[in-house]
């Protein structure tokens, strides 16, 4: 007479294979928590290998559809690193060959935005107005205090860049002392920007915020974008 196995043992049984069935659980869902890597993957298929019913196991053709799936994940990933790895390099040989290029303006006369001017004493500035639409232009350079020390008009402008010249004299003729002074451009009721000359004394890469910058004399670093004109 064959025996009937004691409901314990039944019991002992059921639970092992509970607890087995949590733990491949557990596994899938740690897998299933954060990007999908091979790592994961490959745990994935460990934990279903485990998990399979010894009397009905996973088909071959799932299998190796699986592998294949496997294989096609290892690629795309490869295929995405060999990507940023030539985006990298081809965003640092674009850097490094526009400031090689921006090295010819080196010596140059570059019109950039500025509000203030540097005036050494004697040598006259250079600047240009922004102007919107056509209409007469006017251009007061400034103290540092805001009080205005000379006016210039430059007559009706067309829109575009409108270029002056600033000897360095006040409103009675008096050469004012070295310093830096204050532009400010105005078309009837409108404000205009202001642009100042200056040589580019250097050529630099201020990341990728910046990016390519000119040195100018008398304003400082410019971004390469800003230079409105090469004079």
């Amino acid at each position: 007479m064959s025996t009937i196995p004691s409901t314990n043992n039944a019991a002992s049984s059921s639970s092992s294979s509970n607890a087995a069935n949590q733990s491949n659980s557990s596994n899938v869902s740690q897998a299933l928590s954060g990007t999908m890597t091979q790592a994961d993957f490959l745990k994935l298929m460990t934990a279903q290998l485990q998990a399979q019913d010894p009397t009905n196991p996973v088909d071959n053709s799932q299998f190796v559809s699986q592998m294949a799936q496997f294989s096609t994940l290892s690629a795309t990933q490869q295929l995405d690193t060999d990507l940023q790895s030539f985006s990298s390099n081809m965003n640092a040989a674009v850097q490094t060959s526009q400031v090689l290029s921006s090295s010819n303006l080196v010596n140059r006369s570059v019109l950039v935005p500025a509000s203030s001017v540097s005036f050494d004493g004697s040598d006259a500035v250079k600047g240009a107005v922004n102007v919107t639409s056509t209409g007469p232009v006017t251009v007061q350079v400034q103290d540092a205090s805001g009080n205005v020390l000379r006016t210039m008009s430059l007559g009706t402008q067309g829109a575009g860049l409108s270029q002056f010249t600033w000897d360095g004299k006040d409103d009675s003729g008096n050469v004012l002392p070295a310093g830096s002074y204050t532009l400010a451009a105005s078309s009837g009721s409108t404000t205009l920007n202001t642009y100042v000359a200056g040589t580019v004394t250097g050529v630099g890469y201020g990341g990728s915020s910046l990016g390519t910058y000119l040195q100018v004399s008398g304003v400082g670093g410019v971004s390469l974008s800003q230079v409105a004109q090469i004079l």
